[in-house]
Formats: structure tokens, sequence, C-alpha cells
């Protein structure tokens, strides 16, 4: 067993690669290194790869995806009073160590391997990075559970989120769903696609090999020119929506709004079998009720159609309870070189997790469905 950093997948087998990540669309080959070849994370964005691979006589057994970080954009876990609180006391936060997907809060597997052996050499390989490059810190962002039990047994510091996902109970079409819902929910969600319709708008959901170069230019101008309103940077190019798109067709959807015989806006989905993953989104022009419409009510009545399990609305944002989205829980693993700062992190989060919890039962008394008589 030889264990080995690498900055670049190029020259990581795509198929050996692929078998470990499993059917998380964000973890495959192609999405990681459209990521790197489009210089959307790079080590000139301050995400430099720093990838732990394990190999069995040159064959690909295990890996993690790793980041040298010198900010906390793009994270989705937000670590920035930490950075502060080691400014504060004349000590360097960054550069850090994240495992995570960049720019993507989708839980899935950050210890790639078989066996719990193989991730143990894993996560022990990634803090003796962390020591050797005399880096602040290890954060793994969004792992499963198995892999968050692993992180446990070797003395992380677990920290607790939440996230909105809608489920699929074998609804029929988009009313049986809304039938479910209580009446002032129910009642809500017809008012604002009416508006929406009222406005002229139809929608086209394209997939897949439908997707040309023109319609990610159009995505594209839609995507930049919202980050761009809300006074913000992109993350993502054309450059990587083209890469992606054209390695893998299968897992993307496209959903178009249109007036008067012209797109105004767009919203990108990622699936698979099971889940469909709502990303991005842009508009060219501001019509009220267009963002729930396009990225919400558009994406549930796709799920149903095609009998996905359930459809994940994106970090934060508890206004989408009322579209049928319930609270999930996420986590994370933090390991922190300086013994004194993870004594206090490790407190800080103590009471940060008591607060979640009693989060989470307020946001359970608001459940938007209809509420079975005992």
């Amino acid at each position: 067993m030889k264990l080995r950093v690498t900055e670049t997948l190029s020259t990581v087998d795509a198929t050996a690669w692929n078998a470990l990540a499993g059917d998380n669309p964000f973890l495959q080959h192609a999405f990681l290194h459209a990521l790197h070849e489009s210089d959307c994370a790079s080590a000139d964005t301050g995400w430099q790869p720093q990838y732990l691979l394990i190999e069995d006589q040159d064959q690909l057994v295990a890996a993690m995806p790793l980041y040298l970080k010198t900010h906390s954009y793009g994270e989705y876990v937000f670590d920035w009073s930490w950075a502060d609180a080691y400014q504060r006391h004349g000590l360097a936060y960054y550069p850090k160590l994240l495992s995570a997907v960049p720019f993507t809060p989708v839980v899935g597997p950050r210890l790639l391997a078989n066996t719990p052996a193989l991730k143990q050499q894993l996560l022990d390989g990634a803090i003796a990075l962390a020591v050797r490059n005399s880096v602040s810190s290890l954060h793994i962002l969004f792992p499963t559970r198995s892999d968050l039990d692993c992180m446990r047994e070797r003395g992380l510091l677990v920290r607790q989120g939440c996230q909105f996902h809608w489920r699929n109970a074998n609804y029929l079409n988009f009313e049986d769903f809304l039938f479910k819902l209580s009446h002032d929910k129910r009642k809500k969600i017809r008012q604002e696609r009416r508006k929406v319709q009222s406005a002229g708008i139809t929608f086209q959901w394209l997939e897949g090999a439908q997707i040309t170069a023109a319609d990610w230019a159009f995505f594209v101008q839609c995507y930049q020119q919202t980050y761009y309103e809300h006074r913000s940077s992109p993350y993502l190019n054309l450059d990587f929506f083209e890469r992606y798109g054209a390695q893998s067709p299968h897992n993307i959807v496209l959903i178009c709004a249109i007036r008067d015989g012209r797109r105004i806006a767009a919203s990108l989905l990622i699936r698979n079998q099971h889940r469909l993953y709502g990303r991005h989104w842009g508009a060219l022009e501001h019509i009220p009720m267009l963002h729930f419409e396009t990225c919400y009510y558009q994406s549930i009545e796709y799920a149903i159609a095609h009998r996905l399990s359930i459809f994940e609305g994106g970090a934060q944002g508890e206004h989408k309870m009322a579209r049928g989205l319930l609270p999930v829980t996420t986590q994370s693993a933090h390991w922190l070189a300086h013994p004194e700062f993870s004594s206090a992190i490790a407190k800080y989060l103590d009471r940060e997790t008591t607060l979640m919890s009693e989060h989470e039962i307020e946001l359970a008394a608001r459940n938007p469905f209809k509420q079975e008589t005992p």
C-alpha cells in the first residue's frame, strides 16, 4: 500500500476513481476534473488540489478529495468567526486543509474506500499532511454518516447544520403533492404559480444531449448576471459547464423560462437515478415569483414525472419549508492543530449543537403538510 498526494486528476484513472465515488455525481471524476481544468477550483482561485490516493501495486484502492484553501468562500459551512478569532490572537488560520466538493453543499462520501481500515488510513494521512504543511486545521464538509463515524473515532470535532429537502411520497402529479400540504401553504403556492403564468411565462425542460452550446451560453449569461446584481462574483464559468456537459450529459437538466418566444431565466439541476439536486439559477429580468417557480416548483414537477425520490434545494433557506421542503440535518468534522483553540471551538460547538437541536424542534412545529388526526 502506498499513500501519495496529487495536485491533478488528469493522471488518475477515471474508471477506478468512479468505482470508489459511487453514484454521487459531484464526486465523479468528470465533475471534479472539469472544476480544475476550467480553473474554477485551482491554486489561482484558492482551491489547490491535494488529493490523497492509496494505491496497491499501482491500483487505486482509496482516495480523498482534499484542497489547500486560502479563504473560506464556496464552502457553505461558515467558519469566518473562527478565522477572525485566530487573527485577533495573532495566529494564521489560512491556509487550511479542506475535504469537500467545491461550491457544492451536498452530502457524500469523503473517505472513498471500501473498508474501515482504508478509511482510517485516509483520515490519518490527511491529518499527517496538515501537520507536515503546518496548516491551522483540517475540515471535512458534508460527509456521510459512515464516514462521520470514522472521524468521531479519530477525535475530530463534529458540527451540525441544516438543509431542506423535498421527498417524493409517490405523488401522481403536482396537484397530488399540493393536496398533502396544509390549506394556507397550498393556497400560497397556487397564488405564486398563477403570478408567473399570468406574466405569460412557459417552461422548457432540456436534458443531456439536448443542451447545446447556445443553451450553455444563455444559462451562463443568466447565472453571471444574477451574481453581479447581488454584488458578488460567480464561482463557475462557461468553460466548466461546457466541459461537464460534454462529459456527463446524463446527469444534467436545464429548465428554461420563456416569455414571448424569448428565454429570460434558467435553472440548472444535476441528477442521478434517485436524486435531483438544485444547483444554480439566473434571470435576465425580474418577474415576481419567477425564482420559486423556476427553481422549486418546476424541479418538483420534474422529480415527480421522473419518479425521483428526493429533491435537494441547496444550502440554507427556511423559506423552502413553505414550498414543501423539510429540514434535514447535515454534519461536518474539524481538526485544529492549536490545542487551546481546539478546546475553545469544542465548547462553542457544544453550545451551537444545543441551539441547533432547539431550532429543529421549532422547525418541526412549522411542518407545511397536513397533520393526520390521531
